[in-house]
């Protein structure tokens, strides 16, 4: 039910420009006390930037706003804090050296006499980690050794752990299980009927749908209008947002399609890898395959991949490609490479990408030696070439190939990553949340082009969080737990409760042996 109190936040006419180029033009936008309060648009239709200027992240080139029927113009971060605004960005803002508590209350370390006081700082740490249920990551911990979706939860938890008036959450699921995304939640609509807004910035409409009193929609850095999410369904968001009437039913695997009807040709079989919490797993891919890995936060999917591209070197067990009987055991990413394999990582900011480097030497980085030099010189006409070809077809949002991919939206950037490996002869590629903080358009462009690899014989895993992506692009669902691949589900059998049973069985089984 949507709050009738009166407006929170006004956004009036804000315009921001950076040179010739306008990200941002005349838009609007009026959050309600006790309501939460979807943003939608494509990427680089001004989302974030709009959000950022309301956290005094950035400073408007025009226009103006109101917070509580008052002026309200930060010109930084920390004056949009005290005024009671706090925001979690899509990419995160922790200090990877520092633990998970100093993290937590970095602005706020409790002190005297100038010396912090530990004893405090990680009973207040400990009680904002509780709130979400976070019970498995302890204080003392560096953020640099947890996962992306541990990292994802400290950030919120230290958003809500402030007092605010106003809560902005950019893509705060995207790097989240099903589990936590569970945990979330409640803790929203709970701060909802305490009379905080929030704005929620999410590509997975389902949430939006459920969580959401109303929806403001961007296009190309203009606003679109707003509406009553209860008189739109997810397909008319879409279309608000794109003018795309694709049908993305189209997309779905066959459900009639089985196993036997595709080549019988192994092209990746893996036997008993094991290496850090991945413990003895086994599993076969064939050809034009798609075989997606589900499995909670932390249970060893990340870890498989990274273990069978060579990222991370393997304790034990071997993998075989195109049927082959010769067991191999990769030491490094370029030896996997050279075998044909390909990986699109998790975090392409940290390692998908060189980002004060061109669209060009990024897209063709992969295949520089192999494809566009000769005699150790780089043929730059032929490496061109084939960034141009590969933007047009992807799609990519640019002003040309030369410009840095540090400017490009995240779904751009996400191309870019993908784009690269496509310069490659690569026969299997290992997909790491391939739509990750992507908005539809683009996950759909995505999912077309895993369909067009696997109908020209290539192989594809992927591992997501988003079950409701591996039921819509995969052949064969496989469920990872507590290190151990413990149950692999074909398409008839495929349900969201059956994966989630497999996904806690490791866990469960570990305690019922403690």
């Amino acid at each position: 039910m949507i709050s009738s109190g009166s407006n929170l936040l006004e956004v009036q006419g804000v315009t921001k420009r950076y040179g010739e180029a306008t990200v941002l033009n005349d838009c609007q936008l009026q959050v309600r006390a006790g309501e939460i309060h979807a943003l939608l648009g494509g990427n680089g239709a001004g989302k974030s930037t709009l959000v950022r200027i309301i956290a005094g992240l950035v400073s408007p080139t025009a226009g103006e706003m109101k917070l509580n029927g008052t002026s309200y113009a930060p010109s930084q971060k920390r004056e949009a804090e005290e005024a009671g605004v706090q925001i979690v960005q899509q990419e995160f803002n922790l200090i990877p050296t520092l633990s998970v508590a100093e993290n937590l209350l970095l602005t706020r370390l409790p002190s005297l006499g100038g010396v912090i006081n530990r004893k405090e700082l990680h009973r207040r740490a400990k009680t904002a980690l509780e709130r979400l249920d976070l019970h498995d990551i302890s204080t003392d911990a560096i953020v640099e050794t947890l996962g992306v979706g541990q990292q994802q939860m400290i950030e919120i938890a230290a958003a809500l752990d402030r007092q605010c008036k106003l809560l902005i959450l950019d893509e705060p699921t995207a790097a989240l299980s099903v589990a936590e995304v569970e945990a979330l939640f409640p803790w929203l609509e709970n701060l909802r009927a305490k009379g905080v807004g929030i704005i929620y910035i999410s590509h997975r409409l389902d949430e939006v749908a459920r969580l959401s009193d109303r929806i403001t929609v961007l296009r190309d850095g203009q606003y679109f209008g707003t509406y009553e999410t209860s008189q739109l369904t997810t397909d008319q968001m879409v279309d608000l947002m794109t003018g795309d009437v694709h049908n993305p039913a189209s997309h779905h695997p066959n459900p009639e399609e089985t196993l036997g009807e595709k080549s019988s040709d192994f092209a990746l079989r893996v036997e008993g890898i094991s290496g850090g919490k991945v413990q003895d797993v086994s599993f076969e891919v064939r050809r034009g395959e798609r075989f997606g890995i589900a499995g909670l936060v932390g249970s060893g999917r990340t870890e498989l991949l990274r273990l069978i591209f060579g990222a991370d070197v393997a304790s034990r067990g071997h993998i075989y490609l195109d049927n082959s009987d010769t067991p191999r055991r990769f030491r490094h990413p370029s030896e996997a490479v050279a075998a044909g394999l390909a990986m699109v990582t998790e975090d392409r900011k940290q390692n998908g990408l060189l980002l004060p480097q061109s669209i060009r030497a990024n897209s063709t980085l992969a295949a520089l030696g192999k494809r566009f030099s000769r005699w150790g010189v780089i043929r730059s006409q032929a490496e061109a070439e084939s960034a141009e070809s590969h933007r047009e077809s992807m799609e990519i949002r640019c002003t040309s190939i030369e410009q840095h991919t540090s400017a490009l939206s995240g779904g751009n950037q996400q191309k870019v990553v993908i784009a690269r490996w496509l310069t490659t002869e690569a026969s299997v590629f290992l997909f790491d949340e391939p739509t990750r903080g992507i908005d539809v358009p683009a996950r759909r462009r995505i999912y077309r082009l895993i369909d067009t690899l696997a109908d020209e014989g290539k192989t594809i895993v992927i591992v997501s969080s988003d079950l409701e992506e591996l039921f819509e692009t995969c052949d064969r669902i496989a469920v990872m737990s507590n290190g151990r691949l413990c149950e692999i589900f074909s398409r008839p059998d495929m349900s969201h409760d059956a994966i989630m049973r497999a996904a806690f069985s490791g866990y469960l089984d570990r305690s019922s042996h403690a």
